[in-house]
């Protein structure tokens, strides 16, 4: 069987996820380190996945709003944790103009700012000084809002998609009068990032908490959404945290409550980014390119006719127009059927690879006997071979085709995350009791998935021992899943009673 790809996921699955990245017309270098040029087809799906997220931000009573990207350092500094935890990441501008010397522009140093300004790696500090001007009683709470936004880590290793310096992304900031309200809104957030995933991207997640020594800067508890990507590894793909009081008492989010007393706010934030297209590819990705889920597909079905520039060419696009006509005014998941006509003078088998690389759902194919028959030649992405090796492309009568296309996008988006939901939960190791097992669960495996061990919630110098156990494995701590089973034994770590199962893997 020849694949569409130079190199397959058995082969080198790094190489085959910048393949896929380039060869799907995902996205391209930009000249800068770490930034990417995201193309129509890559933006196109983070517009579907900002559109279906973004309703349902607001359905939970969010609105939408902006802030500046440049921030204060002094903003920073208010909150220790905060900015340490981000202090190797900042982009920091010092000037506002530049001159030329010598032949080369550089800052001219008679426009060196008086304070640095940093250039937003996430938003808690200015929101939270907005915050301490918005809220004055308890009337004013709750506050919710949300911003989509682009945001800069200045990261070394980069990757596009998974970890890049600019990335875009929602982050959600709400203050709240109590710490019950806080939480309940810390928790209904992790939902609605869940159910996303898994009814729109097709990306099957676990849902936990996560231990300390991985908690966002300055949070009391940090919770997330892990995926598990084809190699085994983790991704997470989403966070909510509880904040507490910590960037409240930094910013002065102070509030008079119904006694007349003054107290400090409860604060949430809550994102979700451009990663979520990485796990996208390497969770549905196959050997010939990419595979999209058709609820996040900027395009769900894509007609591609066979022209040969001859006189009935005319006629093959006027039968694709209406068949597109036709399909365009049905409705599939509530919204109106995305079809595409292709009309672009290239050969049709390479415009039909070029499809099945992007991964568009569904790819029909239209020649002048189709036309004559009243046919249309289809092929189900998400099925693309027969059991022989061959292409699986089927020839359906046009009528028969135009009323099974709802149902069909419907099967696609649910085989899609059945099959990832059974890799998924197929690959998580429950019977790990020692920190031998552990070890040997994971050498010399290239596709180990995941291991649910007992765990006593270490914290200090014994979390800092076991977190250097795993780093010396190439493993991490990835949450404790909210519907694990109870503890029962003894952590595998400290040997101390367990309170809680807690999942450790390789991740990106």
């Amino acid at each position: 069987m020849k694949h569409a790809l130079s190199v397959t996921r058995e082969q080198d699955f790094a190489a085959w996820y910048q393949a896929v990245v380039s060869e799907a017309d995902m996205a391209e270098e930009s000249g800068v380190r770490g930034c990417m040029v995201i193309r129509p087809w890559g933006y196109g799906i983070w517009e579907r996945i900002q559109k279906l997220l973004d309703e349902r931000i607001k359905a939970t009573g969010h609105e939408n709003c902006y802030f500046p990207i440049f921030i204060p350092l002094s903003y920073f500094e208010k909150e220790a944790e905060h900015v340490d935890g981000f202090a190797k990441e900042m982009a920091v501008v010092t000037h506002h103009r530049l001159i030329q010397k010598d032949g080369k522009m550089v800052p001219d140093p008679e426009a060196k700012l008086e304070e640095p300004l940093v250039v937003r790696p996430t938003s808690e500090t200015v929101i939270g000084a907005a915050f301490s001007r918005w809220v004055q009683s308890w009337r004013d709470l709750p506050v919710l809002i949300n911003q989509w936004a682009n945001v800069v880590r200045w990261e070394m290793r980069t990757r596009m998609f998974l970890r890049t310096s600019e990335f875009l992304w929602q982050e959600g900031h709400t203050a709240h009068a109590t710490v019950d309200e806080a939480m309940d809104e810390t928790m209904k957030m992790l939902e609605v990032y869940r159910s996303f995933a898994e009814e729109c991207v097709a990306l099957p997640v676990i849902a936990g908490e996560k231990p300390e020594n991985e908690r966002f800067p300055g949070a009391v508890a940090t919770y997330s959404i892990e995926a598990m990507m084809q190699d085994g590894k983790a991704l997470q793909a989403g966070t909510s945290h509880f904040l507490g009081t910590t960037f409240s008492q930094a910013q002065n989010i102070r509030f008079q409550n119904a006694e007349g007393q003054q107290e400090l706010a409860q604060t949430t934030s809550w994102g979700m980014s451009t990663r979520m297209i990485g796990g996208l590819i390497m969770v549905h990705g196959d050997d010939d390119g990419l595979r999209v889920p058709p609820r996040v597909a900027p395009y769900q079905i894509v007609v591609v006719p066979m022209l040969r520039d001859t006189e009935e060419d005319a006629a093959i696009l006027d039968y694709c127009a209406a068949l597109v006509s036709e399909l365009n005014g049905q409705d599939v998941f509530r919204e109106p059927v995305r079809a595409l006509l292709d009309k672009r003078p290239a050969k049709a088998a390479a415009k039909r690879w070029g499809w099945v690389k992007k991964g568009a759902p569904v790819v029909i194919e239209v020649g002048g006997r189709d036309v004559a028959g009243g046919n249309v030649s289809m092929l189900r992405r998400d099925r693309l071979y027969r059991a022989d090796g061959k292409l699986d492309s089927q020839i359906l009568s046009r009528s028969d085709f135009v009323a099974q296309a709802t149902a069909m996008l419907e099967d696609i988006q649910q085989s899609m995350f059945a099959d990832a939901h059974g890799r998924l939960h197929g690959n998580v190791d429950k019977t790990i009791a020692s920190l031998d097992d552990l070890k040997a669960s994971f050498a010399g495996s290239t596709k180990p998935g995941w291991a649910l061990v007992q765990w006593s919630r270490p914290t200090g110098t014994e979390l800092d021992k076991v977190v250097a156990w795993l780093k010396g494995e190439k493993l991490t701590l990835r949450n404790v899943p909210l519907d694990a089973e109870a503890a029962d034994g003894a952590c595998i770590f400290t040997g101390q009673a367990a309170v809680e199962r807690v999942l450790v893997g390789r991740s990106y």
